[in-house]
Order: C-alpha cells, then structure tokens, then sequence
C-alpha cells in the first residue's frame, strides 16, 4: 500500500455498501411507504420489532431523526429530558428537541458514559409548579465506543420506574455493544421505552435508522416523522439494505472490534503517542504526549499529509474509528505511517 492510498478512520459513517447490499436494493420490491404500502419497509419494522422485542417499529431516514421524534413523541412542550452533557442529543443534533419541540435539555455529567444513579435520581424535578416536568431519561449504547451493560439499563430503568418516566435509548452502534458483550439485542431494549437503532455506521448501509417502542409510542413518532419531512415513498431501496445488514453485518463487526485493539497497541507502543480512552469496540483515542511538541491539531495534520484521516473528541483526543472499510493491514499501515513522523 503506497503513502498515496488514504486510511479513512474519521467514522464507521464513511462505509460503502458492499455489492450483496447493493443488489438487495436493486431486487427490492417497492410501493408507497407513506400509505404503508412499501413491502420491504413493513418487513423491516417487523424484523426490528421481533428483534427489539417491542410492538412495532419506524423506519426514519437518520439518527437524529430518530432521536428527534422519540424525544417529541414522549415529552410535550415545556417538559424535560435528563441527559447526559457528552451526549450526542445534547451535542450534536443542533438541540431539536428544543428548538423544534420546546423541550428542556436537563444535562448530568456521563463522562464514562454512564449517569452516577444518585446524581440522576437528585435531576428529577418533583412535582412544583416552579419546576419543568421531567419525563424522560434518555441514554446512548455505546458512547465514545464504551459499551453500556444491559445491568445498567435496568438500574436506570428501575428508577425511572419509580418517578414514572420514560427513558429512551439512542443506540446508533447498539449493535457494537451486543457484539461485545455477546448479548441479543433485546437484553439492552427491555430496559428501555424506546430505542433509535442506526444502520449506516458498523453495519455500512448507505442510510436510514429506525425507531422501536409501544405501538401507542410508533402512532405518535409516525405523526412527527411526517411534520419533520421525513415521510420517504419507495423507501423499500433504503430498508433493504438494512434487511441485508442485519441478516449479514452484525457478525462481521467483530473485525472492527479487533482492529481497533491491534490499532491501540500498536499506537501504544509508539514514542511520543498516549492511548487517552479505549478501544472497548470500534473507537481509538488517542494524543501525542507533551515530549512529542506538538498538540493533537499538529497531530492530525501531520496524519493527514501522510494519508490518514482521523477526527478530534475534545474530551477525549484524536478519534480513529474501524469499520467496514479497513481491514488489519490497514491498521498496520496507519502505525507504520505514524511512526514515521516521530523519526
């Protein structure tokens, strides 16, 4: 592999579709989604529900959508979610659930990903006039690539339980937490309300997420998914590359898995580099150390002019995320290349 050939480790959202996929979506048997019409889409939301083990399931064209229309579908305007403040909600889904919902974003810190129980419980606004209405717990599986067991899903469930809220769950790479832990995926939803599942990242989908939860909870999310623009016709094109990915992607994610611990020691092996947070999945974190010169901006630029792309988690350091589309000599690469710039 030539220094001209480009190691892309920004996201697992930078996978292609590999051809079974494609052809999936080519052979895929259409009608009108809107009407619920669209065969492939109404054999996804039942293989989803099936899997999730909840009442039915929405087909959403992203993430953010999908986290969009759970948030308006369990709180009205003037309610609260408590979340965590290195969330993805709270930090990058241009605040929705307030701007467009007139939601308050109740934030507690989750710096591993996981809400001290005490600190969440103390969140919880009692019933005063003074106060917003808490009405939802929402949680993310995994966050910044650490997996979240399904025993902390339930102790947060337990006590959401006791206040009489709802806890949602946004899983874009739940997917990456079962494989883990080696745990179906129902063992993480029922702990929880609602789920967004996402399946263009690990699972190398072009787009689309989905929704899952009460069949009272899918009526008023297929209600906000139209008033956000989200109503696709032919979606089955979409829906069966998801169909695809689960029957052939969710195995295959262990190779990330892999990858990013070969990445991690070999970066830990490395002068001037710290390995800062990870590998639990498929995220490496990592910065040069004050004896290198330089900061992680310097860093990246200098990875980049060789032909690796990472990002920057300012909390945690330079992102490098394994996917689809890197194999282990790509990662053996990516070390060789960084070395040569401490020589």
């Amino acid at each position: 592999m030539g220094q001209d050939t480009t190691i892309d480790l920004r996201s697992d959202t930078v996978t292609l579709a590999p051809e079974a996929m494609r052809r999936a979506m080519y052979d895929a048997p259409l009608g009108d989604d809107v009407y619920g019409e669209d065969p492939t889409v109404n054999a996804l939301q039942e293989k989803v529900a099936q899997l999730t083990e909840k009442d039915a399931a929405l087909f959403v064209a992203s993430g953010t959508m999908g986290n969009l229309v759970a948030c308006l579908s369990h709180c009205g305007r003037g309610d609260e979610i408590i979340l965590g403040d290195q969330s993805h909600i709270a930090r990058w889904e241009q605040g929705g659930a307030s701007t467009l919902g007139g939601i308050s974003l109740r934030t507690i810190k989750n710096e591993d990903g996981m809400f001290d129980l005490g600190e969440l419980k103390r969140a919880i606004n009692e019933d005063d006039p003074h106060r917003t209405v808490t009405k939802l717990i929402a949680v993310e599986n995994t966050w910044n690539g650490m997996p979240l067991t399904p025993l902390y899903l339930h102790q947060v469930k337990e006590l959401a339980l006791n206040h009489n809220l709802s806890v949602h769950l946004d899983g874009a790479r739940l997917f990456n937490a079962a494989r883990h832990f080696k745990r179906p995926i129902s063992d993480f939803t029922s702990a929880v309300d609602s789920v967004q599942l996402c399946f263009s990242k690990g699972l190398a989908c072009p787009a689309g997420s989905i929704v899952a939860g009460s069949h009272e909870f899918i009526s008023k999310a297929r209600r906000w998914r139209k008033a956000l623009g989200g109503g696709m016709r032919q979606a089955g094109v979409l829906a069966a590359a998801a169909i695809y990915a689960l029957d052939n992607m969710q195995e295959r994610l262990d190779e990330d898995h892999k990858n990013a611990e070969l990445l991690s020691s070999g970066l830990s092996q490395l002068p001037f580099i710290k390995v800062s947070f990870g590998p639990f999945t498929n995220m490496v974190f990592f910065e040069p150390t004050t004896e290198s010169g330089m900061d992680r901006e310097d860093l990246v630029r200098k990875m980049k002019d060789q032909g690796i792309l990472t990002g920057i988690e300012k909390n945690k350091g330079i992102r490098a995320v394994t996917h689809f589309g890197i194999e282990r000599h790509d990662i053996e690469e990516t070390i060789k290349r960084i070395a040569s710039i401490f020589h």
